[in-house]
Protein backbone atom coordinates (compact mmCIF):
# COMPACT_ATOMS: atom_id res chain seq x y z
CA UNK A 1 0.00 0.00 0.00
CA UNK A 2 1.13 3.19 -0.82
CA UNK A 3 2.22 6.04 1.58
CA UNK A 4 -1.18 8.10 1.99
CA UNK A 5 -2.66 10.99 4.43
CA UNK A 6 -4.73 9.29 7.02
CA UNK A 7 -7.46 8.49 5.73
CA UNK A 8 -11.28 7.20 7.87
CA UNK A 9 -14.31 6.42 7.91
CA UNK A 10 -17.11 9.37 7.46
CA UNK A 11 -18.04 10.60 10.76
CA UNK A 12 -20.61 13.34 11.23
CA UNK A 13 -18.36 14.41 14.08
CA UNK A 14 -15.68 14.86 11.48
CA UNK A 15 -16.65 16.14 8.15
CA UNK A 16 -14.26 15.93 5.41
CA UNK A 17 -12.07 18.96 4.53
CA UNK A 18 -8.65 19.94 3.49
CA UNK A 19 -6.53 17.47 1.60
CA UNK A 20 -8.63 14.72 0.12
CA UNK A 21 -8.29 11.73 2.30
CA UNK A 22 -6.22 13.49 5.03
CA UNK A 23 -6.77 13.23 8.90
CA UNK A 24 -8.78 16.89 9.65
CA UNK A 25 -8.98 18.74 12.46
CA UNK A 26 -12.56 17.30 14.13
CA UNK A 27 -15.65 19.71 14.09
CA UNK A 28 -17.40 20.38 17.60
CA UNK A 29 -20.85 18.75 17.85
CA UNK A 30 -23.76 20.61 18.24
CA UNK A 31 -26.77 19.36 20.33
CA UNK A 32 -29.07 17.46 18.70
CA UNK A 33 -26.68 15.75 16.43
CA UNK A 34 -26.70 12.49 16.75
CA UNK A 35 -23.52 10.33 17.42
CA UNK A 36 -22.14 7.30 15.01
CA UNK A 37 -23.93 3.67 15.79
CA UNK A 38 -20.66 1.76 15.61
CA UNK A 39 -18.12 3.21 17.82
CA UNK A 40 -16.16 1.00 15.29
CA UNK A 41 -16.26 4.09 12.85
CA UNK A 42 -14.58 6.29 15.17
CA UNK A 43 -11.32 4.89 15.83
CA UNK A 44 -10.05 7.68 18.45
CA UNK A 45 -12.46 6.16 20.86
CA UNK A 46 -10.00 3.20 20.95
CA UNK A 47 -9.70 1.88 24.18
CA UNK A 48 -6.88 -0.09 25.25
CA UNK A 49 -7.60 -0.74 28.92
CA UNK A 50 -11.41 -1.81 28.16
CA UNK A 51 -10.03 -4.13 25.24
CA UNK A 52 -7.65 -5.67 27.42
CA UNK A 53 -10.25 -6.63 29.87
CA UNK A 54 -12.32 -7.86 27.88
CA UNK A 55 -9.75 -9.90 26.36
CA UNK A 56 -8.73 -11.56 29.21
CA UNK A 57 -12.51 -12.90 29.92
CA UNK A 58 -12.35 -14.23 26.94
CA UNK A 59 -8.78 -15.95 27.25
CA UNK A 60 -8.93 -17.19 30.51
CA UNK A 61 -6.35 -16.13 33.26
CA UNK A 62 -3.56 -19.13 32.02
CA UNK A 63 -3.62 -17.59 29.03
CA UNK A 64 -3.73 -14.20 29.63
CA UNK A 65 -0.63 -14.11 32.10
CA UNK A 66 1.04 -16.01 29.35
CA UNK A 67 0.43 -12.50 27.14
CA UNK A 68 0.75 -10.40 29.64
CA UNK A 69 3.28 -11.08 31.96
CA UNK A 70 6.94 -10.44 32.28
CA UNK A 71 9.32 -11.65 33.87
CA UNK A 72 11.68 -11.57 37.27
CA UNK A 73 9.41 -8.77 39.71
CA UNK A 74 8.24 -7.05 36.27
CA UNK A 75 9.96 -3.70 36.77
CA UNK A 76 10.60 -3.61 33.11
CA UNK A 77 7.05 -4.82 32.11
CA UNK A 78 5.61 -1.49 34.68
CA UNK A 79 7.97 0.87 33.26
CA UNK A 80 7.56 0.83 29.36
CA UNK A 81 4.60 3.19 29.30
CA UNK A 82 5.91 5.51 31.86
CA UNK A 83 8.81 6.03 30.14
CA UNK A 84 7.19 7.23 27.22
CA UNK A 85 5.19 9.92 29.17
CA UNK A 86 8.68 10.97 31.40
CA UNK A 87 7.97 13.20 27.69
CA UNK A 88 6.28 16.40 27.12
CA UNK A 89 5.17 17.24 23.88
CA UNK A 90 5.91 20.87 22.51
CA UNK A 91 3.59 22.16 19.78
CA UNK A 92 4.24 24.37 17.24
CA UNK A 93 1.38 26.79 16.46
CA UNK A 94 0.81 28.91 13.54
CA UNK A 95 1.62 26.41 10.89
CA UNK A 96 -1.28 26.25 8.50
CA UNK A 97 -1.38 22.18 9.24
CA UNK A 98 -4.57 20.75 8.96
CA UNK A 99 -3.76 17.38 7.47
CA UNK A 100 -1.08 14.92 8.45
CA UNK A 101 0.25 11.99 6.32
CA UNK A 102 0.96 8.92 8.02
CA UNK A 103 2.42 7.03 4.79
CA UNK A 104 6.01 6.01 5.07
CA UNK A 105 8.23 3.20 3.81
CA UNK A 106 10.51 0.40 6.10
CA UNK A 107 13.11 -0.67 4.42
CA UNK A 108 11.41 0.00 1.01
CA UNK A 109 7.86 -1.17 1.86
CA UNK A 110 5.37 1.25 1.66
CA UNK A 111 2.84 1.30 4.49
CA UNK A 112 0.03 3.67 5.69
CA UNK A 113 1.17 3.89 9.19
CA UNK A 114 3.95 3.96 10.66
CA UNK A 115 2.73 1.46 13.88
CA UNK A 116 3.26 -2.42 12.85
CA UNK A 117 2.61 -5.68 14.59
CA UNK A 118 5.80 -7.15 16.76
CA UNK A 119 6.16 -10.90 16.58
CA UNK A 120 4.24 -12.57 19.27
CA UNK A 121 3.92 -16.15 19.61
CA UNK A 122 1.10 -18.74 19.18
CA UNK A 123 -1.51 -16.87 18.09
CA UNK A 124 -4.00 -19.74 17.84
CA UNK A 125 -4.32 -19.22 21.75
CA UNK A 126 -6.20 -16.00 21.47
CA UNK A 127 -8.44 -16.65 18.11
CA UNK A 128 -8.92 -19.88 15.97
CA UNK A 129 -8.17 -17.31 13.13
CA UNK A 130 -4.39 -17.09 14.61
CA UNK A 131 -1.84 -15.25 12.47
CA UNK A 132 -3.93 -15.28 9.14
CA UNK A 133 -6.50 -13.36 11.29
CA UNK A 134 -3.24 -10.72 12.45
CA UNK A 135 -2.24 -10.79 8.86
CA UNK A 136 -5.58 -9.99 7.19
CA UNK A 137 -6.31 -7.45 9.65
CA UNK A 138 -2.78 -5.67 9.82
CA UNK A 139 -3.14 -5.60 5.90
CA UNK A 140 -6.47 -3.87 5.67
CA UNK A 141 -4.80 -1.18 8.05
CA UNK A 142 -2.01 -0.85 5.63
CA UNK A 143 0.05 -1.92 8.19
CA UNK A 144 4.02 -4.13 8.30
CA UNK A 145 3.50 -7.56 10.36
CA UNK A 146 6.04 -9.18 11.43
CA UNK A 147 5.60 -12.93 12.02
CA UNK A 148 7.19 -15.17 14.25
CA UNK A 149 9.61 -18.45 13.98
CA UNK A 150 6.71 -19.45 17.33
CA UNK A 151 3.96 -18.77 15.07
CA UNK A 152 0.96 -21.40 14.57
CA UNK A 153 0.59 -20.72 11.38
CA UNK A 154 3.61 -22.15 9.42
CA UNK A 155 4.70 -19.08 7.82
CA UNK A 156 4.12 -19.69 4.05
CA UNK A 157 0.67 -19.77 5.07
CA UNK A 158 0.73 -16.55 6.38
CA UNK A 159 2.05 -15.41 3.52
CA UNK A 160 -0.53 -16.33 1.42
CA UNK A 161 -3.51 -15.23 3.91
CA UNK A 162 -3.12 -11.56 2.34
CA UNK A 163 -0.44 -11.82 0.07
CA UNK A 164 0.17 -8.04 -1.06
CA UNK A 165 0.69 -7.12 2.63
CA UNK A 166 4.42 -6.42 3.90
CA UNK A 167 5.37 -8.63 6.55
CA UNK A 168 9.14 -9.47 8.32
CA UNK A 169 9.71 -12.95 9.25
CA UNK A 170 11.39 -13.27 13.09
CA UNK A 171 14.08 -15.73 13.13
CA UNK A 172 14.97 -17.42 16.63
CA UNK A 173 17.98 -19.52 16.64
CA UNK A 174 16.66 -22.30 18.92
CA UNK A 175 17.24 -25.52 16.96
CA UNK A 176 19.40 -26.73 14.94
CA UNK A 177 22.00 -25.18 12.29
CA UNK A 178 20.30 -26.51 9.59
CA UNK A 179 17.10 -25.98 10.49
CA UNK A 180 17.30 -22.29 11.29
CA UNK A 181 19.36 -21.62 7.75
CA UNK A 182 16.32 -22.93 6.48
CA UNK A 183 13.87 -21.04 7.85
CA UNK A 184 15.78 -18.10 6.33
CA UNK A 185 15.56 -19.41 3.28
CA UNK A 186 11.69 -20.11 3.33
CA UNK A 187 11.17 -17.06 4.31
CA UNK A 188 13.10 -15.51 1.45
CA UNK A 189 10.98 -17.57 -0.78
CA UNK A 190 7.58 -17.07 0.71
CA UNK A 191 7.87 -13.15 0.03
CA UNK A 192 9.20 -11.78 3.58
CA UNK A 193 10.63 -8.48 2.88
CA UNK A 194 12.83 -8.70 5.99
CA UNK A 195 14.55 -10.77 8.43
CA UNK A 196 14.16 -9.62 11.84
CA UNK A 197 17.11 -11.61 14.40
CA UNK A 198 16.05 -11.64 18.05
CA UNK A 199 19.28 -11.28 19.70
CA UNK A 200 18.34 -10.64 23.51
CA UNK A 201 17.34 -14.48 23.84
CA UNK A 202 20.82 -16.48 25.06
CA UNK A 203 18.67 -18.24 27.42
CA UNK A 204 14.74 -17.59 28.23
CA UNK A 205 14.13 -15.13 31.15
CA UNK A 206 12.34 -16.17 34.17
CA UNK A 207 8.64 -15.53 33.50
CA UNK A 208 7.14 -16.35 36.77
CA UNK A 209 3.13 -15.67 36.11
CA UNK A 210 3.75 -18.53 33.98
CA UNK A 211 5.45 -20.76 36.25
CA UNK A 212 2.73 -19.51 38.62
CA UNK A 213 0.22 -21.22 36.39
CA UNK A 214 2.33 -24.12 35.17
CA UNK A 215 1.63 -22.77 31.72
CA UNK A 216 2.24 -25.69 29.23
CA UNK A 217 1.07 -25.40 25.50
CA UNK A 218 -2.04 -27.62 24.58
CA UNK A 219 -0.91 -30.78 23.11
CA UNK A 220 -3.11 -29.92 19.68
CA UNK A 221 -1.14 -26.62 19.17
CA UNK A 222 0.23 -26.20 16.15
CA UNK A 223 4.37 -25.17 15.30
CA UNK A 224 4.77 -25.58 12.01
CA UNK A 225 8.09 -23.92 11.72
CA UNK A 226 9.35 -25.69 14.32
CA UNK A 227 11.33 -29.20 13.41
CA UNK A 228 10.03 -32.60 14.52
CA UNK A 229 11.23 -34.24 17.84
CA UNK A 230 13.63 -35.67 15.82
CA UNK A 231 16.26 -32.50 15.14
CA UNK A 232 17.93 -31.21 18.29
CA UNK A 233 18.09 -28.24 19.86
CA UNK A 234 20.61 -25.57 18.99
CA UNK A 235 24.25 -25.97 20.50
CA UNK A 236 24.31 -22.37 21.19
CA UNK A 237 21.18 -19.70 20.88
CA UNK A 238 23.57 -16.75 20.83
CA UNK A 239 23.97 -14.55 18.02
CA UNK A 240 26.97 -13.19 17.18
CA UNK A 241 27.88 -10.09 14.35
CA UNK A 242 28.96 -12.81 11.48
CA UNK A 243 25.60 -13.97 11.40
CA UNK A 244 23.90 -10.58 10.39
CA UNK A 245 25.87 -11.12 7.18
CA UNK A 246 25.17 -14.77 7.28
CA UNK A 247 21.59 -14.62 7.25
CA UNK A 248 21.09 -11.83 4.89
CA UNK A 249 22.42 -13.80 2.37
CA UNK A 250 20.71 -17.57 3.14
CA UNK A 251 17.76 -15.39 3.29
CA UNK A 252 18.56 -13.00 0.11
CA UNK A 253 16.61 -9.92 2.57
CA UNK A 254 17.75 -7.30 4.28
CA UNK A 255 18.61 -7.45 8.41
CA UNK A 256 17.03 -6.24 11.04
CA UNK A 257 18.30 -7.10 14.56
CA UNK A 258 15.76 -6.95 17.60
CA UNK A 259 16.83 -6.71 20.76
CA UNK A 260 19.05 -3.47 20.88
CA UNK A 261 19.19 -1.10 23.82
CA UNK A 262 22.88 0.17 23.74
CA UNK A 263 24.46 2.83 21.05
CA UNK A 264 27.43 0.89 20.88
CA UNK A 265 25.49 -2.29 20.40
CA UNK A 266 23.68 -0.50 17.95
CA UNK A 267 26.83 0.30 16.07
CA UNK A 268 28.28 -2.79 16.10
CA UNK A 269 25.49 -4.62 14.24
CA UNK A 270 25.25 -2.04 11.79
CA UNK A 271 28.83 -2.39 11.10
CA UNK A 272 28.05 -6.60 10.42
CA UNK A 273 25.60 -5.28 7.81
CA UNK A 274 22.15 -4.95 9.28
CA UNK A 275 19.71 -2.37 7.71
CA UNK A 276 18.22 -1.79 10.84
CA UNK A 277 18.17 -2.12 14.83
CA UNK A 278 15.19 -2.63 16.35
CA UNK A 279 15.10 -1.18 19.96
CA UNK A 280 12.89 -3.73 22.36
CA UNK A 281 13.34 -5.04 25.91
CA UNK A 282 11.59 -8.08 24.56
CA UNK A 283 8.37 -6.64 26.37
CA UNK A 284 10.00 -7.33 29.56
CA UNK A 285 10.00 -10.65 29.78
CA UNK A 286 13.99 -11.35 29.21
CA UNK A 287 16.66 -9.46 31.99
CA UNK A 288 14.71 -7.56 34.83
CA UNK A 289 15.18 -4.89 35.28
CA UNK A 290 16.37 -2.94 31.96
CA UNK A 291 16.40 0.45 30.70
CA UNK A 292 13.18 1.38 28.92
CA UNK A 293 13.16 1.22 25.53
CA UNK A 294 12.14 5.09 25.64
CA UNK A 295 14.92 5.46 27.26
CA UNK A 296 17.33 4.02 25.48
CA UNK A 297 16.24 4.64 21.86
CA UNK A 298 17.62 8.59 21.84
CA UNK A 299 21.48 6.76 22.13
CA UNK A 300 20.86 4.22 19.93
CA UNK A 301 19.51 6.70 17.30
CA UNK A 302 22.29 8.71 17.45
CA UNK A 303 24.72 5.92 17.19
CA UNK A 304 23.06 4.70 14.34
CA UNK A 305 22.58 8.13 12.47
CA UNK A 306 21.61 7.82 8.63
CA UNK A 307 23.27 4.59 8.57
CA UNK A 308 20.17 2.57 9.53
CA UNK A 309 16.89 2.68 10.01
CA UNK A 310 15.46 2.69 13.68
CA UNK A 311 12.30 1.09 15.01
CA UNK A 312 11.03 0.58 18.37
CA UNK A 313 8.72 -0.92 20.71
CA UNK A 314 7.76 -1.51 24.13
CA UNK A 315 4.76 0.09 25.84
CA UNK A 316 3.37 1.66 23.14
CA UNK A 317 -0.04 2.63 24.35
CA UNK A 318 -1.51 5.89 22.50
CA UNK A 319 -0.64 8.61 19.43
CA UNK A 320 1.23 10.37 21.72
CA UNK A 321 3.65 7.64 22.66
CA UNK A 322 4.25 7.05 18.91
CA UNK A 323 4.86 10.77 18.24
CA UNK A 324 7.28 10.61 21.37
CA UNK A 325 8.93 7.68 19.73
CA UNK A 326 9.20 9.24 15.96
CA UNK A 327 10.57 12.59 17.58
CA UNK A 328 13.29 10.47 19.19
CA UNK A 329 14.61 8.79 16.49
CA UNK A 330 12.24 6.18 15.62
CA UNK A 331 11.17 5.35 11.98
CA UNK A 332 8.13 3.17 13.09
CA UNK A 333 6.82 1.38 16.18
CA UNK A 334 5.89 -2.26 16.93
CA UNK A 335 2.71 -2.87 19.04
CA UNK A 336 2.60 -6.84 20.48
CA UNK A 337 0.13 -7.04 23.88
CA UNK A 338 -2.45 -4.29 21.73
CA UNK A 339 -2.39 -6.62 18.59
CA UNK A 340 -3.08 -9.86 20.98
CA UNK A 341 -5.98 -7.67 22.56
CA UNK A 342 -7.50 -6.90 19.63
CA UNK A 343 -6.83 -10.67 18.12
CA UNK A 344 -8.43 -12.16 21.05
CA UNK A 345 -12.28 -10.20 21.04
CA UNK A 346 -12.09 -8.90 17.25
CA UNK A 347 -10.05 -11.87 15.05
CA UNK A 348 -8.83 -9.55 11.60
CA UNK A 349 -11.39 -6.73 12.36
CA UNK A 350 -9.93 -6.21 15.92
CA UNK A 351 -6.46 -6.36 14.77
CA UNK A 352 -7.80 -3.21 12.30
CA UNK A 353 -9.22 -1.30 15.31
CA UNK A 354 -6.17 -1.32 17.11
CA UNK A 355 -3.80 -0.09 14.28
CA UNK A 356 -6.40 2.05 13.02
CA UNK A 357 -7.06 3.83 16.51
CA UNK A 358 -3.90 4.24 17.12
CA UNK A 359 -2.87 5.67 13.74
CA UNK A 360 -6.05 7.97 14.25
CA UNK A 361 -5.02 9.37 17.63
CA UNK A 362 -1.28 9.79 16.09
CA UNK A 363 -3.19 11.85 13.35
CA UNK A 364 -4.73 14.18 15.94
CA UNK A 365 -1.69 14.68 18.25
CA UNK A 366 0.37 15.80 15.09
CA UNK A 367 -2.29 17.74 13.80
CA UNK A 368 -2.49 19.42 17.73
CA UNK A 369 1.20 19.82 17.32
CA UNK A 370 1.60 21.55 14.25
CA UNK A 371 3.33 18.39 12.65
CA UNK A 372 2.13 17.20 8.62
CA UNK A 373 4.37 14.70 8.14
CA UNK A 374 5.75 11.31 10.10
CA UNK A 375 8.65 11.19 8.05
CA UNK A 376 9.18 14.53 9.75
CA UNK A 377 9.27 15.46 12.92
CA UNK A 378 11.79 17.05 14.67
CA UNK A 379 13.83 15.65 17.72
CA UNK A 380 13.04 19.04 19.69
CA UNK A 381 9.16 18.34 19.32
CA UNK A 382 9.80 16.53 23.17
CA UNK A 383 11.58 17.29 26.21
CA UNK A 384 11.99 15.78 29.21
CA UNK A 385 9.26 16.34 31.85
CA UNK A 386 10.07 18.73 34.60
CA UNK A 387 11.97 16.84 37.50
CA UNK A 388 13.78 13.81 35.23
CA UNK A 389 16.87 13.49 33.85
CA UNK A 390 16.93 13.63 30.37
CA UNK A 391 17.78 10.07 28.95
CA UNK A 392 20.73 10.36 26.42
CA UNK A 393 21.53 12.70 23.38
Amino acid sequence: MAPQEHRRTPDPLHPAGGRAGAQTAPAQRRRGEELPDDPGTRPELLDLGALEERARELLGPEVADYYAGGAEAEVTLREATPAWRSWRLRPRVLTGVSAVRLGTTLLGSEVATPVGVAPWAYQALAHPDGERGTARGAAAAGALMTVSTSASTGLADVAAAEPAGPRWFQLYRLHSPAHTDDLARRAGDAGYRALVLTVDLPVFGRRLREAAHRFALPADLPLPNRPGPAVPAADSPVWTPADVERFGRLSGLPVVVKGVLRGDDAVRCVDAGAAAVWVSAHGGRQADPVVATATALPEVAAAVGDSAEVYADGGIRAGSDVLCALALGARAVFVGRPAIWGLATGGADGVRAVLDGLSAQLATTMTLCGLDDVTAVPRDTVTPAPGTIPPGP
